[in-house]
């Protein structure tokens, strides 16, 4: 399994120079970590690493390609449980990272629902969120497989987080081949779930990994919160079983990605990696 890194390290930087950073850590690969829609004035000036989902995608990937990274997946990550809002990131972003990824050559779009903001949102049982859900990224999933690319639900929110909510989503999808899972332990874990178990139980529907641990203090946390931007600590250094989801993914997922804070933190998460036998 090889080991990337996500393409957000100092804040208030441009995606070159995250790049350049991650050259130097020895990585070899990375994500198309943040995306906007249009332009963005920050973006202009250089002070933020998010890539316009209509930028040049042969200039974008040859940025990549210019510090030795392949990029292994675009994010984007959508707000799809709350009513549908031209302001929010949702169904039109999904479709255009979609095109995005197939034009760079990228063969995963990794997306989630994120947690409602709104009373609506919040007021939906778990299936009303799953058909909410699969009727949002639908036609998204069609088009992934016209153009050879695959979208992947990570867990980060109250239907994804748990096993019954992200096979039903699979399901009312029709269990396209072009529809998968990205398995992200930490936000798995704070929603509630085991992630050994999510990683045993969509062993055959796991396609790339957001590696994270989390501290012990945050147990009291599970079931609360759905999802964390990175972890707050190395890999290994935790309470999650990560040889565990290491153990059943690591013949069968050929890319990962470290979510993890801190320079020094995610360069010790890769050594620890590599104990377990990744590259």
């Amino acid at each position: 399994m090889k080991v990337g890194c996500f393409a957000l390290i100092e804040p208030l930087s441009s995606l070159d120079h995250q790049l350049q950073i991650i050259e130097d850590m020895g990585f070899k690969y990375a994500d198309v970590t943040d995306s906007h829609s249009g332009g963005s004035l920050i973006d202009t000036i250089g002070m933020t690493a998010s890539v316009s989902l209509d930028s040049n995608p042969i200039a974008l990937k040859r940025l990549f390609e210019k510090h030795g990274i392949t990029a292994t997946t675009v994010c984007a990550h959508a707000k799809l449980l709350d009513p549908s809002n031209p302001s929010k990131y949702g169904v039109n972003e999904i479709w255009k990272a979609v095109k995005l990824a197939s034009q760079m050559e990228v063969p995963y779009v990794i997306t989630t629902e994120m947690e409602p903001d709104t009373a609506w949102g919040k007021s939906l049982s778990m299936d009303e969120g799953a058909l909410i859900i699969a009727e949002k990224i639908h036609d998204s999933v069609e088009l992934a497989a016209d153009l050879g690319v695959t979208i992947l639900l990570e867990p980060h929110g109250p239907v994804t987080d748990t096993i019954n909510g992200m096979e039903a989503i699979l399901e009312r999808c029709g269990n396209s081949s072009n529809l998968g899972v990205n398995l992200d332990t930490g936000n798995c874990w704070l929603g509630g779930s085991d992630p050994v178990e999510f990683a045993q139980h969509f062993k055959s529907r796991i396609q790339h990994i957001h590696w994270k641990d989390m501290p012990t203090e945050m147990e009291e946390q599970r079931g609360q919160i759905y999802g964390a931007a990175m972890a707050p600590v190395a890999l290994g250094t935790g309470i999650l079983d990560l040889p565990g989801v290491y153990s059943i993914l690591k013949d069968t997922v050929e890319h990962s990605t470290l979510e993890v804070a801190g320079a020094d933190a995610i360069k010790a998460s890769y050594e620890y990696l590599k104990t377990l036998g990744a590259e």
